[in-house]
């Protein structure tokens, strides 16, 4: 990956519908080349999908919930059960494997606290868990989905 590559990833991740014409007129390359680049850039998987964001409180979904959970069961079954319960519910936006004192953290989007309790008893009703504990987001200070390009190796 060169300094052409990583300037178009930056303009692609903070605008998905620039086309290949527009992004090859603002790093100073010809349409052809940089359309090769992107569709080399989505084949290697690096550009994964283009995505719309949306407006979470104009979609009702303006409750951030960042929900951590402990398990004493760490066998694949276990975990093949969870993933399995989680993908199926929406509102979860986001799982990490942890490590630490905590083995999941969960990040769930909702209306309100009611919802939120929905979400629980679903979570808790699919698989067992030693401690689930729930903090609600006051306020959101930073929010991107844009990836810091500084710590890319030149090819």
């Amino acid at each position: 990956m060169d300094k052409l590559d990583a300037k178009i990833l930056d303009l692609v991740q903070h605008n998905g519908e620039l086309t290949a014409a527009e992004i090859a007129d603002r790093i100073g390359l010809s349409k052809a080349p940089c359309w090769r680049r992107i569709q080399k850039l989505r084949e290697a998987g690096v550009i994964r999908q283009t995505v719309s964001l949306l407006d979470a409180r104009a979609l009702n979904v303006g409750t951030t919930v960042f929900v951590t959970l402990k398990t004493g069961n760490h066998s694949e079954a276990w975990f093949e059960k969870f993933v399995r319960a989680v993908r199926d519910i929406p509102e979860v936006t986001e799982i990490h494997r942890m490590s630490g004192d905590v083995d999941y953290l969960i990040r769930i989007v909702v209306p309100d606290i009611d919802a939120y309790d929905a979400v629980y008893k679903r979570l808790i009703g699919a698989v067992d868990f030693q401690d689930v504990s729930a903090s609600f987001a006051l306020e959101t200070l930073k929010y991107t989905t844009a990836l810091p390009l500084c710590y890319l190796k030149p090819d």
